[in-house]
């Protein structure tokens, strides 16, 4: 599994400025022959899906959950955009060490990128404590709009986990400064649910970029999302899969934009105009699995990695859901 430690060395490598560069978009499609699959009904059982409110900064969840596949359910309920991640600190470690040590340095480091002063602010992590290189990303859901819900299938082992959300504030403040995020418990009992089947497969790599079936019609279906690798990028995050759905005015130049923290607006509130985000699966380690449920209606959609320069990368991928 790959950590922050491992983030920070291969980015080093690579270079403390941020590449804005313009590309043509790359449209891959993979061949499938699951056209019929699309019309079946899928359904997940309710006493299957563990629920997660955000009205606030918070995350209103059991502070347990089941070992194994989970799906969970995650209502935004604010009037900020927002996501889970769960993260693996090292044993002793809590939300309060993540809340008093850790997003103090990244508040630090974005008020110096804000300024301009990049090489400055990337410095500022040599200032995270040590034991930050253990952390690990195990996945989480894309980013949901508000109002939206979103639904994440994942396998967990069991452990103590932190969930978080770093979208920022106006001013540039992480959420993560702002209370939220929680403690789990991962239970040694397995929650005895079976890994989804899917009926549109998603890919995605360093190497391909986002590779799928863009033959989609309307209606409610089960992605999977298959992790061939998971590499550091210019802006010391892995890929992860965001769904969007894109009004007439969309401005793709400007949602790919902003989905790269880095950059001094990015992943700031507000959101751009004409997006809505409806989930997907956040960062996962390389060769694992994780699926999200989603009702689409006909119109215009992409599918966006929080990545610099996700066109030139292949991890913007726009696509038509038919009726």
């Amino acid at each position: 599994m790959r950590t922050f430690k491992n983030y920070i060395t291969e980015a080093t490598s690579i270079g403390l400025l941020i590449i804005v560069s313009s590309s043509f978009l790359f449209i891959q499609s993979c061949k499938t022959n699951k056209k019929e699959k699309q019309h079946e009904t899928v359904e997940i059982e309710k006493e299957n899906v563990i629920e997660i409110i955000t009205e606030n900064m918070d995350f209103q969840m059991p502070d347990s959950i089941s070992s194994g596949w989970n799906t969970f359910r995650y209502k935004n309920l604010s009037p900020q955009t927002h996501f889970f991640l769960i993260d693996k600190y090292p044993e002793g470690k809590t939300s309060e060490d993540a809340e008093n040590l850790v997003a103090p340095v990244f508040d630090s480091a974005m008020k110096l990128i804000m300024e301009g002063k990049t090489e400055e602010g990337y410095a500022e992590f040599a200032k995270l404590p040590e034991w930050f290189s253990e952390v690990v990303f195990v996945g989480g859901s894309g980013l949901l709009s508000p109002n939206q819900v979103g639904e994440t299938s994942l396998k967990l082992k069991p452990g103590k986990y932190i969930i978080e959300c770093y979208v920022k504030m106006s001013n540039g403040v992480f959420h993560t400064s702002m209370g939220m995020t929680k403690d789990i418990v991962v239970t040694n009992t397995d929650s005895g649910n079976k890994e989804l089947i899917s009926d549109i497969d998603i890919t995605i790599s360093s190497t391909s970029g986002i590779v799928f079936n863009d033959s989609i019609n309307s209606g409610k279906h089960i992605f999977s999302v298959s992790f061939k690798d998971q590499i550091v990028h210019e802006n010391f995050v892995g890929h992860d899969i965001n769904l969007v759905k894109l009004a007439e005015n969309a401005n793709l130049e400007e949602l790919e934009h902003w989905m790269n923290w880095a950059n001094p607006k990015g992943l700031m509130e507000p959101a751009p105009k004409a997006i809505t985000f409806m989930g997907g699966v956040n960062d996962l380690p390389k060769s694992t699995i994780g699926y999200f449920i989603t009702n689409l209606e006909a119109g215009n959609y992409a599918l966006i990695s929080e990545v610099p320069n996700s066109l030139s990368k292949n991890m913007l991928k726009t696509f038509v859901v038919s009726k």
